[in-house]
């Protein structure tokens, strides 16, 4: 079984007033992280931008590491940067992240991507209901068949697609717990406060690391 991973980081960085993906955080941007904590996970990982200036930049920066692949639609929606993910990717199953959350846990990825097969979906949900649509994994072609007539019906949010999907595993975010105890593979960053717990989150973890002897 082979599988990819997209990454998104088309969408807007408007409370940063620039391209958040790019914004360092322990000396690398934020979306260099979550490539660290995927690549080795997957056959081939693709990132999805939404315009030609982010497809310079981020082929520069990735050069053969990754391939960076341009929204056809001139629509800024994670639904749109789905679409353009899955119509690129040949794998049979694809992991759809966001660039923005550095501390996604390597375990619960690959537990997930072993649970995949058999399934349209493998996607957290918690206790509320809430699901997790940017940190799942999906069969690509019938992902991508799903995502399309949601975008047809005017439904541009991942939550449609998903709905549209007739084999979803949900996975609790209570076992993510106890594998992850604090949930730190959703901390997202959104402002300058969430990149300094992001920091302390992360230095804290290296600390617990074992030395190497």
């Amino acid at each position: 079984m082979k599988y990819s991973a997209i990454i998104l980081a088309g969408g807007p960085s408007e409370r940063f007033g620039r391209d958040k993906a790019l914004i360092e955080l322990s000396g690398k941007p934020l979306i260099c992280h979550v490539y660290d904590r995927v690549a080795t996970l997957v056959n081939n990982v693709f990132v999805v931008v939404s315009s030609k200036e982010q497809l310079k930049e981020y082929s520069r920066m990735f050069s053969s590491r990754a391939r960076i692949v341009l929204d056809e639609l001139d629509v800024r929606s994670p639904l749109v940067g789905a679409i353009t993910g899955f119509k690129n990717v040949a794998s049979g199953y694809s992991l759809l992240l966001p660039c923005d959350t550095p501390i996604i846990s390597k375990k619960i990825l690959s537990l997930m991507l072993d649970l995949a097969p058999g399934y349209d979906a493998v996607v957290p949900r918690w206790p509320s209901g809430y699901i997790e649509p940017l940190q799942s994994v999906y069969k690509t072609k019938v992902a991508y068949t799903s995502a399309v007539d949601a975008f047809t019906k005017g439904e541009l949010n991942l939550r449609s697609m998903i709905s549209k999907l007739k084999n979803v595993l949900y996975f609790s975010t209570m076992t993510i717990q106890s594998i992850d105890q604090n949930l730190h593979t959703f901390f997202n960053i959104n402002n300058a406060n969430d990149l300094k717990k992001a920091e302390l989150i992360l230095s804290r973890m290296k600390k617990r690391e074992p030395r190497k002897e």
